[in-house]
């Protein structure tokens, strides 16, 4: 990190920062991208690849091809407050639609490509949607299939022909057709565009981001202009970016983490996003871009963690020494730095003998060797997995934040770190915590509420005081730390609190875990439902030639079980017998974001996997 980077982070965290509600004069998320799309011209804000080619377009064609989408869809009929929907994966359109449509004065919201058509029915229905951006015939097919249940559903667009060309329908255009009629219109009044980008007030609701659901039907959280530019604003300041940065666009945009990281910031800081050409790419496009900063939830760190864990297993005697070497070294440097203390000159000596023999190459092989820092939010994460990526010489700060409070609310830094915590509150945010343990927050990143909901609203703002549902704890250094969810906490049968999430980490610690639900509430003692990685648990079995013909077989197989068994004793040994598991069972079927038992941002619903998994439960108390 260059001596720039750390004085800005010294200064945020002494306070002497910009005002929170302003960047660079703009006071919403439209007139901010106006000004960077004046500023940078010619300059790449983002690529993307095509036929296998990464493509740079510019600012220039940013603001080109917002503006056409917007004014496109004023003549089609939009007015100012009504929603658009976005039903496609991560691609630049994606960015375009956003930023076109709020700039015009509507309200964006996103849909998963995974949701069902009953799912997007109620999406689009209950934020009275008047348009939907949809980005294929797969996701057309789900609209046509319930639009005549959504009244207020104008008209849907969509982005790739591909399958599509003797379609004609009159509530259908295509995203070629929309260019035309927004440049038309464009051309007619050359003034409007801009007349309603500075039109955009802080209040205005920007955009809708719906809740996940798992206890029961999503919530529309309504986050402002004001939310957006405060929260940009206050991540900047506590995590820099610098200009010209290369980010990796690869989670959904549904999500509030990447909205924040992939949209929002990019276009404070003037980095460049590089949208991913799969979930499943993901890695090879780490490698080919080599970002300065990657921000990703748990399961991605944890997912890096088993390859790099498989790979050093495989290598041969002298490799896997040396990898061992590195890493204890790499791990007695990171204690040091973690905790804010000079590393002895001789330590860290053998840490740069170890970096140039291992550890560089390490990071070159996963993509990060460019990286300043690296950041993981959105679900908690173990302690030693964080500890771990300090010892290969990758910053890893975690942060936290929810939908509600636009994506942030306290985040560690480098230079004021605390492992195992989740860092300190975001410039700007005031946290506190109730008398049952539940973590308030406060400040101006707070959302507006929930749309067309004033109950649930009123039930989670309270006197000013954001209620989170999370409960912690705040240390005398100012550091947030989590102990759980209020509504996931465990009464064992014997009166005994207990929080799941310390144990669960500490199980997907293990390269052959991918997630775990700890089970127990009012039971005798604590049981889980554990999920394995597959390519790292199929690698283990391999190399051991034990026979396995699917998923469900490879889960059966006895070594496998004991494989399993070996990881949950290793995590027990760090809890008292009370918090410890008993027994567990796997989940025989290889769950994904388009099941019910899994979020978007692949972690697992504990109410959907309890609900379908009941007789594996039953089976441990029986």
């Amino acid at each position: 990190m260059d001596d720039l980077t750390e004085r800005r982070e010294e200064v945020a965290d002494e306070g002497l920062s910009m005002k929170p509600c302003l960047i660079d004069g703009c006071d919403t998320l439209p007139k901010l991208f106006l000004a960077r799309c004046r500023e940078m011209g010619a300059r790449t804000a983002h690529r993307e690849k095509t036929f296998g080619i990464w493509r740079s377009h510019s600012w220039a064609d940013f603001h080109d091809a917002a503006r056409a989408i917007g004014m496109g869809l004023v003549q089609l009929g939009l007015n100012r407050g009504e929603v658009v929907a976005i039903l496609s994966e991560d691609r630049k359109e994606w960015i375009y639609a956003d930023l076109g449509v709020q700039c015009v004065g509507g309200i964006v919201t996103g849909i998963y490509p995974t949701d069902s058509a009953e799912q997007v029915a109620y999406l689009l229905r209950h934020s009275g949607s008047r348009f939907a951006i949809v980005e294929s015939d797969e996701q057309l097919d789900k609209v046509l299939e319930i639009r005549d249940r959504v009244p207020t559903l104008k008209m849907c667009v969509v982005l790739d022909r591909d399958g599509l060309y003797e379609f004609a329908d009159d509530r259908v255009i295509f995203l070629d057709a929309l260019y035309e009629c927004g440049r038309a219109a464009h051309e007619r009044e050359p003034e409007r565009f801009a007349r309603a980008v500075a039109e955009s007030r802080p209040g205005d609701t920007a955009i809708l981001i719906y809740t996940s659901g798992t206890t029961g039907q999503p919530k529309g959280a309504m986050i402002s202009h004001e939310n957006i530019v405060f929260s940009a604003s206050s991540v900047l300041q506590a995590v820099p970016v610098n200009e010209g940065d290369e980010q990796i666009c690869f989670l959904p945009l549904c999500h509030v983490l990447e909205r924040l990281i992939s949209v929002f910031t990019p276009l404070a800081a003037k980095s460049v996003v590089n949208f991913a050409e799969s979930m499943e790419t993901v890695f090879d496009n780490m490698r080919e871009v080599s970002p300065a900063s990657f921000t990703a939830v748990p399961r991605v760190w944890e997912k890096v963690h088993a390859r790099v864990s498989m790979l050093a297993a495989e290598a041969g005697p002298l490799g896997r020494w040396a990898f061992s070497r590195a890493l204890a070294c790499g791990k007695a440097r990171a204690d040091h730095l973690m905790e804010g203390r000079r590393v002895p000159p001789g330590l860290e000596a053998r840490f740069r003998l170890w970096n140039f023999l291992v550890l560089a190459n390490l990071r070159r092989m996963i993509g990060l060797d460019r990286a300043r820092h690296i950041s993981t939010g959105a679900a908690p994460i173990a302690p030693d997995l964080v500890r771990w990526y300090w010892a290969i010489g990758l910053v890893m700060v975690e942060g936290y934040g929810q939908t509600e409070s636009s994506g942030v609310l306290s985040v560690n830094r480098r230079l004021r770190n605390r492992t195992g915590s989740v860092g300190l509150p975001a410039p700007g945010v005031e946290l506190a915590i109730a008398a049952d343990g539940e973590i308030l927050a406060r400040g101006p990143l707070v959302f507006q509420g929930y749309w067309n909901d004033p109950e649930g609203t009123a039930k989670t703002i309270r006197d000013g005081w954001l209620h989170t549902g999370d409960l912690g704890r705040i240390d005398d250094d100012g550091f947030v730390w989590i102990t759980g969810r209020a509504r996931d906490i465990i009464i064992t049968a014997g009166g005994k609190n207990i929080a799941p999430a310390a144990l669960e980490n500490q199980m997907k610690c293990s390269p052959y875990i991918s997630d775990a639900i700890v089970i127990g509430d009012r039971r005798r003692y604590l049981t889980a439902l554990v999920m394995i990685d597959r390519e790292a648990v199929e690698g283990f079995a391999q190399e051991r030639r034990v026979p396995f013909s699917d998923f469900a077989s490879l889960c059966a197989a006895g070594p496998v079980q004991d494989l399993i068994a070996a990881a949950v004793v290793e995590a027990n040994a760090r809890f008292s017998p009370v918090e410890q598991v008993k027994a567990f069972r796997l989940i025989d079927r290889q769950l994904t974001a388009v099941d019910d038992e899994m979020t978007a941002t692949m972690k697992l619903r504990r109410s959907f996997v309890e609900k379908s998994y009941e007789a594996l439960i039953e089976d441990m108390y029986t």
